[in-house]
């Protein structure tokens, strides 16, 4: 069978993939769409990754804050925020629990794509994975990252990733293809709505804050 997307951008792309022209289909068919250009034989998500447990925090910060010239003095403030959740990030066990709900949903539709994970700032780390992707025969991937947001952490600086790690991986590396930002598409924003819906309590006022994104 034949898969593809419609609305992806490759890790060389110049910009942000604008109004996607699938915005009515099914959501999985948002991710695989019938194309005659590329068959796709793999999906990765790809995300920014967090510490499993007490000791991988301080190496994680390192991690994010690589060439900054932050000083430890500084991550280990960082790091007492992570004792409220006992040094464990909850963002590994919320991809695999959304690889296993891509996976169930690929079965119920007939598609057959192995699923892949890769993160920027811990285990499984990207070029690691785009290896093990190029090793088993990978040829062509989809890319799913978790940021909805256009910024240059959210987009362009997981694009420069792929592309980092397709270079590691050699001249077999498969084509990765970034599916596009999805902070509009109505499934994202229905399910901030029911979200929402569910916390909030009646007379509450809702108060919605940025991450501190630069305007330049």
């Amino acid at each position: 069978m034949t898969f593809a997307v419609s609305d992806v951008e490759t890790f060389a792309g110049s910009g942000d993939v604008e109004e996607s022209d699938c915005l009515e289909l099914h959501p999985i068919e948002l991710l695989i769409a019938v194309h005659n250009e590329f068959v796709y034989d793999a999906l990765c998500l790809l995300s920014f990754g967090g510490p499993n447990g007490p000791d991988d925090v301080m190496p994680f910060l390192r991690n994010v804050t690589a060439g900054r010239n932050v000083p430890d003095e500084r991550l280990a403030v960082v790091a007492t925020q992570y004792e409220q959740f006992g040094g464990r990030s909850p963002i590994n066990d919320q991809n695999r629990a959304l690889i296993d709900a891509l996976r169930s949903e690929f079965d119920s539709v007939g598609i057959d794509l192995p699923i892949y994970f890769g993160n920027r700032n811990w285990e499984p780390y990207l070029p690691d994975t785009v290896a093990q992707m190029r090793d088993d025969g990978v040829r062509n991937a989809l890319v799913l990252a978790t940021s909805a947001f256009s910024s240059y952490s959210g987009c362009r600086q997981y694009r420069e990733d792929l592309a980092t790690a397709s270079e590691a991986a050699g001249p077999d590396a498969p084509a990765l293809h970034k599916l596009r930002l999805y902070y509009n598409h109505p499934g994202f924003i229905d399910a901030v709505v029911a979200r929402i819906g569910e916390v909030h309590r009646s007379g509450a006022r809702l108060v919605f804050t940025a991450h501190s994104i630069p305007l330049s």
